[in-house]
């Protein structure tokens, strides 16, 4: 399950990616855009600096709507051209590359099939889309013209969670997995928006482990109660329909294994829970995730700590990461790796296909619950939202 060989982090210098001598030169240069829209999605992560990773990448143009904040990103992104419409930013600039920043997903759909249309590969912000057909149509609209697109996993790119993969699915280091379980960020949008908005990067990793998943099965509640038609509500960010403050799913993955996550809102938050625990049969992984990934190895079958019990060890072999000057610094491998796929003509290793991939677990999530927990198989038959035909039926 392997599937990922980013560079380490470590190495993200201009010398250690090539970026110097003659080999360089005679490399192309790529013009890039950026699609923002300050107070409707922004920028993710500071997306508009991804761009700044790479040297032989250089902004040409940055699209808001929002006066003020095209004349504050384009600044910072080195962009001497603005535009208020992101169409005829991609009319008049013709970018090889797009950078799509809104972390809403309302309009994911329309920004690739418009950089598709002018022959752009890109980046963009996760949660990929609303909903299965969305993501399916901007698959459809890159891969028919050979575009390469990656999507802002930027835990995956973590070299840390790149030696525990390998540690514990090829190395055996904690024996044979029998089980994952991953729970939320539980902040302010505990249940279905932290689902959607956060549990994609738990979903992508349960997957780079196991693969992917066969069947989910879940519970949505609302408060004390299963979560209903009649709570149906928009995420505070245009992300689509969500349900429920508490989230209870099961997936079933290849060998039998299954994958669990749960987010809730409760009085006292996260405390630090966020991300995945791996339990095996000679002991466990736990993996936290945020801006960079951390992990720890427990070497005991029993799962538990305290007098007379191993300690948390950090993984044998673990690269040490050492933070990059810029606040987008953990992207440099996607970008890196991006224009490699573009070059090689291969999928970047974080593509479309896996934030489709992600995103169908979160999907599923809702299907199950409108069928009263019942398992749902994957791919998902229905593309349209579940919520959004719940009880029209």
């Amino acid at each position: 399950m392997y599937r990922r060989d980013f560079l380490n982090f470590a190495a993200v210098s201009p010398a250690a990616l090539g970026f110097g001598g003659v080999d360089f030169l005679k490399k192309p240069m790529y013009r890039a855009c950026v699609i923002g829209d300050t107070g409707h999605g922004n920028y993710g992560h500071s997306q508009h600096l991804l761009w700044t990773l790479h040297p032989r990448v250089k902004v040409v143009g940055l699209a808001d709507p929002d006066p003020k904040g095209r004349q504050e990103h384009a600044a910072e992104c080195g962009s001497d051209n603005t535009y208020a419409d992101f169409r005829e930013m991609l009319a008049r600039e013709k970018p090889d590359l797009v950078a799509v920043g809104p972390r809403w997903t309302v309009n994911h759909r329309d920004y690739v099939i418009a950089c598709a249309e002018v022959g752009a590969h890109g980046i963009i912000e996760k949660p990929l889309a609303v909903d299965m057909a969305e993501a399916d149509q901007m698959l459809e609209a890159t891969a028919g013209r050979n575009l390469k697109w990656a999507i802002s996993f930027n835990q995956a790119a973590s070299p840390i969670l790149q030696h525990a993969r390998k540690a514990v699915m090829e190395d055996g280091l904690i024996g044979e997995v029998l089980e994952i379980r991953a729970r939320g960020k539980e902040d302010r949008r505990a249940g279905a928006e932290d689902m959607v908005v956060l549990g994609c990067h738990l979903f992508d990793i349960m997957i780079s482990f196991l693969g992917p998943p066969l069947w989910c099965s879940s519970s949505i509640s609302e408060g004390e109660h299963p979560a209903s038609v009649e709570d149906i509500r928009e995420a505070t960010e245009s992300l689509g329909p969500i349900v429920g403050n508490r989230i209870q799913a099961t997936f079933g993955f290849q060998g039998a294994i299954n994958g669990y996550f749960s987010s809730q809102k409760n009085s006292h938050g996260n405390q630090g829970r966020w991300g995945l625990d791996i339990y095996g049969t000679q002991g466990m992984v736990t993996i936290r995730t945020n801006h960079v990934a951390r992990a720890a190895w427990l070497p005991d079958p029993s799962w538990a700590t305290g007098k007379n019990r191993p300690a948390w060890r950090p993984l044998p072999g673990a690269p040490i990461v050492e933070p990059g000057s810029s606040e987008v610094w953990y992207y440099a491998p996607i970008v890196t790796d991006l224009i490699e796929a573009i070059e090689m003509d291969r999928e970047p290793q974080t593509s479309l296909a896996d934030g489709r991939a992600a995103l169908e677990m979160t999907q599923a999530v809702f299907e199950s619950h409108i069928q009263d927990g019942q398992p749902v198989r994957f791919p998902l038959s229905q593309r349209g939202h579940p919520l959004k035909r719940w009880g029209k039926s």
